[in-house]
């Protein structure tokens, strides 16, 4: 893992995650597929990791069962940048074009007046993308950046949740607001039709949604924090947990719904080069935590 990504996009498949890590990998330029493991007898029986880098940009998913279904209320934004990349246009038509294949069109690729090309697609699996053509003015964005939709009553805590957030990770920055003017009903004017933020080097886009939407954020998409010391784990736990009933595994939930598994780094060194006796004693210590405790799960690794 490249140690600038700190906080890792978590994605919940039913029995796709190969599957999904494949063809997400041969659509996006520069990606790849990293590891695949069989984490044994877990709840949901025997479940398979699998971590892939999109467009340089890593990603986790699992295959657990169906417990969890995708939904905008987080999507992934892509932006084709025409000062950094030649043809982004012609580049984002053949990748809403194979992100449509068995997928539904949330809004049409069309010209906006944000954008000259856009466009929101679910795709086959139900996870959603927002395809844009950017302004190459202004400061560079990554290429691919998580989007949170906050709706129903969590709509209008889009700035709240990104100051919050600002305020836990060290290394962190603000971005652009743009905000509801008066006249968009239902929209409220002053809340967030637009913003982005950095935390470790990952940004985030925000934004409230009052339309009529019927979902809302679920463990479908969770962020994974990778920490190098028990400290640090102890700390993002004691900032972030909000719902003790959702604390488990390393997962926890905050007060605005969103997931996040806060996870030793040498955790993933033992998923990835572990034995399957010493993955399956890493899986069954694990699963006896909430928050994870590093020298247990050192101590399961090394057999002891």
């Amino acid at each position: 893992m490249s140690t600038s990504q700190k906080i890792v996009p978590h994605l919940w498949f039913d029995k796709e995650a190969f599957e999904a890590a494949k063809f997400y990998t041969s659509i996006f330029p520069e990606s790849r597929i990293l590891n695949r493991t069989t984490i044994p007898d877990t709840p949901s029986g025997d479940a398979e990791e699998v971590s892939f880098e999109l467009w340089g940009q890593k990603f986790m998913a699992i295959s657990a069962g169906p417990h969890f279904q995708f939904n905008p209320s987080i999507s992934f934004m892509v932006n084709f940048d025409p000062s950094r990349l030649p043809d982004a246009a012609e580049k984002l038509e053949r990748v809403w074009s194979k992100l449509s294949e068995g997928g539904t069109v949330l809004m049409p690729l069309n010209s906006y007046p944000f954008s000259e090309k856009y466009g929101w697609i679910q795709d086959k699996y139900g996870l959603s993308w927002q395809l844009i053509l950017t302004n190459p003015e202004g400061e560079e964005r990554p290429v691919i950046i998580p989007s949170i939709m906050f709706v129903g009553e969590n709509c209008g805590n889009a700035e709240e949740a990104a100051n919050f957030y600002l305020s836990i990770f060290k290394n962190a920055k603000s971005g652009n607001i743009v905000r509801y003017p008066q006249g968009m009903d239902p929209e409220k004017e002053g809340t967030i039709m637009f913003s982005d933020f950095s935390l470790e080097n990952q940004w985030f886009v925000a934004m409230d949604s009052a339309q009529d939407h019927s979902f809302q954020l679920n463990e479908a998409i969770s962020f994974m924090v990778y920490c190098e010391t028990q400290e640090e784990i102890d700390f993002y736990w004691s900032e972030l947990s909000a719902v003790p009933e959702s604390e488990q595994c390393g997962w926890l939930k905050d007060k605005f719904g969103i997931s996040w598994q806060i996870v030793p780094l040498v955790m993933e060194e033992m998923m990835n080069s572990g034995t399957p006796d010493q993955i399956a004693r890493v899986t069954q210590a694990t699963l006896q935590m909430k928050k994870l405790d590093m020298e247990k799960l050192q101590k399961a690794f090394n057999g002891g």
